[in-house]
């Protein structure tokens, strides 16, 4: 055989196994899909993910179909030195446990290469959570800036839409991607609960606090009478979705921290959710009902905010208990 044949032989059979690499990973991204419920978010970071490991692996002539433990491993490396978070790694490397795994069980490979790898450590990351004041503070500049605005015109519609989104994250703890894309029937006529689906595509009930139901109405009198009042959405927008993005959301939410005198750095609507979880138990909410409220499928992922209670009691009896001084002096 010439050196010619052999290397475009050799090409060849890069382009077919890249191929037979990207028509499993939409096989996979399917699956996750259509029989775990996965959500449009978590099936767009699942691609990313095998995208990118499958452009580093085919970089060295191996396809992410046909990869071995070495090359997993040389993968893992490979991030380390490019500096990624512990966490990132831990995540790709997740992705791609599940997907050698759908593999194996589909019986298009014969061996799973990503068994007995060991993920990297993960230290035990707590939620960031606010206090009660500075919720109300927040609460309170967003009802004052609708009052500010003229009813009608286009600030007054977002101060009113932020206002509503504000309490309503404190109210439910919902995650920011089940809000913003809530079917407006879902909340029509109801009396202080809803009916949510979240991740896996769960249902479950939620519960609006009096403000909430108070600031409700008119929000959906204001929608209503717009261009939006045919939408299918609660909170509506000119976008693919039909519904306003989260990052709009987060950036409106920091914008108003910072307004409020609050350290606004990393804040994001998921910090209200750790609040509404926080404050919950702070006040003696049990345990297996704020799982039930934040729709988490294990109270291990609940017992998180057990975590945030326990430090800030060791902070309070350190800095008030009349022995503290006493003790920090020997």
């Amino acid at each position: 055989m010439s050196m010619s044949l052999w290397i475009h032989g050799t090409f060849l059979q890069k382009r077919i196994n890249e191929m037979k690499s990207n028509a499993v990973i939409d096989h996979f991204l399917e699956m996750m899909s259509a029989e775990r419920g996965a959500c449009e978010h978590t099936l767009a970071a699942y691609q990313h993910d095998l995208q990118w490991a499958q452009d580093e692996l085919y970089s060295h002539s191996v396809s992410l179909f046909s990869a071995q433990k070495k090359d997993l491993i040389s993968l893992l490396s490979l991030m380390h030195k490019l500096g990624f978070a512990v966490s990132s790694q831990a995540r790709r490397l997740s992705t791609l446990r599940q997907f050698y795994q759908f593999l194996y069980a589909e019986g298009l490979r014969g061996d799973d290469p990503s068994h007995n790898i060991d993920a990297p450590r993960l230290g035990r990351s707590l939620p960031k959570v606010i206090s009660e004041d500075m919720v109300t503070k927040l609460l309170d500049l967003a009802q004052l800036e609708v009052k500010q605005e003229d009813y009608g015109s286009k600030a007054h519609f977002r101060a009113l839409r932020l206002q509503l989104l504000i309490e309503m994250l404190y109210a439910t703890g919902l995650r920011i991607s089940e809000l913003v894309s809530l079917p407006v029937q879902a909340i029509r006529g109801k009396d202080y609960t809803i009916m949510v689906r979240g991740k896996g595509k769960k249902e479950r009930i939620v519960l609006l606090s009096k403000k909430a139901c108070q600031v409700l109405p008119q929000w959906l009198n204001l929608r209503d009478q717009g261009k939006y009042a045919e939408s299918l959405y609660l909170f509506p927008a000119h976008s693919k979705t039909g519904y306003i993005a989260r990052q709009v959301v987060a950036r409106e939410l920091k914008n108003l921290a910072r307004r409020a005198g609050i350290k606004s750095g990393g804040f994001s609507p998921h910090i209200l959710r750790h609040a509404f979880a926080s404050h919950l138990l702070q006040n003696g909410a049990d345990l297996r009902a704020v799982q039930h409220l934040l729709g988490h499928s294990d109270i291990a992922t609940t017992q998180i905010y057990t975590h945030v209670l326990e430090e800030g009691l060791y902070r309070l009896v350190n800095e008030h208990h009349p022995l503290a001084d006493k003790q920090k002096a020997r």
